[in-house]
């Protein structure tokens, strides 16, 4: 039997009610929004998005929604520090929505877990690549973009299976060495996140 310890991402529920909604967006994660407001919904009034477009074209229909405010970051990184930021002077009744890849989802978590709060008090929805970050459980390097398993770690190159366990804390998945006992052994790469 297989032990998954996958995220759930139950999607935007924009019904909470709150004095105040951030809505820290990256990239396709914009959709999670778009495709359930318009401009004239009455929360946006009370909203601030803060969004990285990482490839994506969405900005232009953010901004057409007219949120109180508006941020654009030119990286994730960036974006999460802003959103850091924020919630260093956030008071109670605000409510805190994440959209993007896991990797992303997973860092806005750890971000807000350094103010307090929980990873189930935020909306998450995962929109857009599927691609893992995974540390290596021996040399606990990161490994970036993983679409495939095994593959070869970046830092000891050891061959590693991606196993379903996902570290909120690491905010990565652990990849395991597949051909421990076997080194000559290199089994077929299988591509499942894209």
């Amino acid at each position: 039997m297989a032990i998954k310890s996958r995220p759930i991402y139950n999607g935007f529920d924009l019904g909470m009610p709150a004095q105040r909604h951030i809505f820290v967006l990256e990239g396709e994660g914009a959709l999670a929004l778009l495709e359930k407001v318009n401009p004239s919904h009455p929360m946006l009034g009370q909203s601030e998005i803060l969004y990285s477009p990482v490839g994506s074209s969405h900005e232009q229909a953010i901004v057409k929604l007219n949120a109180a405010n508006f941020f654009t970051a030119p990286s994730s990184e960036i974006l999460l520090n802003r959103f850091a930021a924020i919630l260093s002077t956030a008071t109670m009744s605000t409510r805190l929505y994440a959209a993007g890849t896991e990797g992303f989802i997973g860092a806005a978590v750890n971000v807000a877990a350094r103010y307090g709060v929980k990873s189930a008090s935020i909306v998450k929805e995962h929109r857009g690549s599927l691609r893992r970050r995974v540390q290596c459980v021996h040399c606990k390097g990161f490994n970036s973009d993983i679409t495939a398993s095994p593959f070869h770690c970046e830092h000891c190159k050891l061959y590693l299976f991606v196993r379903d366990h996902f570290s909120t804390r690491l905010n990565a998945f652990q990849g395991v060495c597949v051909n421990a006992e076997e080194p000559h052994l290199f089994p077929e790469p299988v591509e499942l996140y894209q």
